[in-house]
């Protein structure tokens, strides 16, 4: 999983500013939403819904806002979104996945393109680049919820494909068919993760220089201002004053 938790850091930390907590509000509503609607309205029946209801809490969504975004799905002026992916290359020639949420694919497939085009980058065709990341489930705990060997083995007895543990906490590698019957195993004796889902790992991180990791990182800034973009993945890695610098500009 290298450079996977350095680029889970970049990812979030806008999500973690107050200034971006209303637009981040706005993209769980939508996946809840969207998750209710292709199934039950029920998280304890509804792998995905429950999985975006753990990401909301993880962000500390109100449960209020939850509750409306699952009776939204319920309503019959709700909107229809499809679920988009975009592939394409940064600066550097970092390669990069772009998950999205549309109800108007020419819309938001002209605002990505022009964002990579503004940024360094270029959209490729779907394909171009996936084949260089995992589709894998992963499941995430707290250090405090078990010991790296108790949770090694309830993992491996679940049918988890790898677990990485350190003071961050414990990460719980699944295939996406087998993310639900793991999670399932391993709340019953760990109690809720603080996170279950779906995404994109790099089998190889590009290490890049300070100049191009700014770049890059502006790219990702720019795509994640989109309220359609749910998610981002890239396959490089890049020194910790870059991210700092980024941080706290």
């Amino acid at each position: 999983m290298a450079g996977h938790s350095q680029f889970k850091n970049i990812m979030h930390k806008k999500g973690r500013a107050d200034k971006a907590r209303s637009k981040l509000f706005s993209k769980l509503a939508r996946e809840i939403t969207v998750a209710a609607k292709l199934g039950l309205p029920d998280p304890q029946f509804n792998p995905r819904l429950r999985a975006a209801v753990l990401a909301a809490r993880a962000e500390n969504m109100p449960k209020d806002n939850i509750e409306r975004a699952i009776k939204k799905s319920q309503g019959s002026d709700s909107e229809n979104y499809d679920e988009i992916r975009y592939e394409g290359y940064g600066p550097g020639g970092v390669a990069i996945i772009v998950e999205a949420l549309t109800d108007n694919h020419n819309r938001t497939a002209g605002e990505v393109r022009a964002t990579f085009a503004r940024n360094g980058g270029n959209l490729a065709t779907t394909g171009a680049v996936s084949f260089m990341f995992d589709h894998i489930g992963v499941v995430e705990y707290d250090a405090k919820a078990a010991s790296a060997e108790a949770m090694l083995e309830a993992a491996i007895e679940s049918g988890a494909e790898d677990v990485t543990s350190n003071e961050d906490g414990h990460q719980i590698a699944t295939t996406p068919e087998t993310l639900r019957d793991v999670a399932k195993a391993l709340e019953v004796k760990f109690g809720e993760p603080r996170k279950a889902a779906l995404l994109w790992r790099p089998q190889n991180t590009v290490a890049v220089d300070d100049e191009t990791g700014e770049k890059l990182l502006k790219l990702i800034e720019a795509l994640d201002e989109s309220d359609e973009v749910q998610n981002v993945y890239a396959n490089f890695e890049m020194s910790d004053a870059v991210i700092q610098k980024m941080s706290v500009a």
